[in-house]
């Protein structure tokens, strides 16, 4: 019996990898660089700093994203302590970087609704605060929505709504089954910041020192239905295999093609329309 998870991303380099569809992400690690060697400059205390650095990404997926966060930690932590010393790191200093993701992934999520989304998050914060030092850094990177933002009212729920209504379609089609399609819930939860900070608070390990935005350099997500369906699959692509088969899957995403036009179109004519 299989021990993949269901939501492990497509690994590998081929042309629906996770790795040839997650620029985005690479450049948003980019963009939020600045925003860390600010907070590493400003709150890392070089008391922590002995002979050994540890510097652990969890959730590091699949492709080499995660060595770009890892060296930009890295980077900063240099940059503080040459700036604070006025000379380098001794020669016997080493970094120790830890990779964590699913077992089977091409490193070794976490995601739910807002009930077990708290519950998730609250374990997430109890086991980091076991293994980072006293005025250790933990930065987050993800998806938090503005407080009142709906996630059907993103471009990302948008995607969402549209596989769902390919699926959908299929079923009247008889190509599936619609308590198939009833019986599927993709586990995923993008909190608001409101929500974020009171589990945050709640759980007592760990004060919110920053919380800000991370603007994009290109912006959101590209509109282009093929690079979207691309993107999709190679994020969701193996969990929506694993509950309605490779055939199907392939189906519905050539649906959402047509779909994110409409959509994407009557959206933005409708702001138009508004304005």
């Amino acid at each position: 019996m299989s021990t993949t998870p269901q939501w492990i991303m497509i690994g590998g380099e081929g042309p629906e990898s996770y790795n040839q569809h997650s620029s985005y992400q690479g450049a948003l690690l980019e963009a939020a660089k600045e925003k860390m060697n600010e907070a590493i400059s400003a709150k890392l205390s070089l008391n922590l700093i002995s002979e050994r650095f540890n510097v652990a990404d969890f959730g590091c997926a699949s492709g080499p994203n995660t060595f770009v966060a890892v060296q930009n930690v890295i980077d900063a932590v240099e940059d503080k302590y040459r700036n604070e010393t006025g000379q380098n790191l001794p020669d016997n200093f080493e970094f120790q970087a830890l990779f964590n993701d699913s077992c089977n992934n091409d490193f070794n999520t976490h995601r739910a609704y807002l009930d077990q989304y708290s519950i998730d998050t609250k374990t997430l914060l109890d086991a980091r605060a076991e293994e980072v030092v006293p005025g250790g850094l933990m930065l987050i990177f993800g998806s938090c929505l503005r407080d009142g933002v709906k996630m059907s009212e993103t471009s990302k729920g948008l995607v969402m709504d549209c596989i769902g209504a390919s699926f959908n379609d299929l079923a009247q089609q008889g190509l599936v089954e619609q308590d198939k399609v009833d019986s599927f819930s993709t586990p995923l939860y993008a909190a608001e910041e409101g929500e974020l900070r009171q589990i945050i608070k709640e759980n007592g390990n760990f004060t919110v020192e920053a919380f800000e935005d991370i603007i994009h350099p290109n912006g959101e997500f590209e509109l282009d239905p093929k690079i979207l369906a691309a993107s999709f699959k190679a994020t969701f692509g193996a969990f929506l295999s694993a509950h309605f088969g490779e055939q199907l899957q392939g189906k519905a995403l050539n649906l959402s093609r047509s779909r994110y036009r409409n959509t994407f179109f009557a959206s933005r004519m409708q702001f138009l329309i508004k304005n």
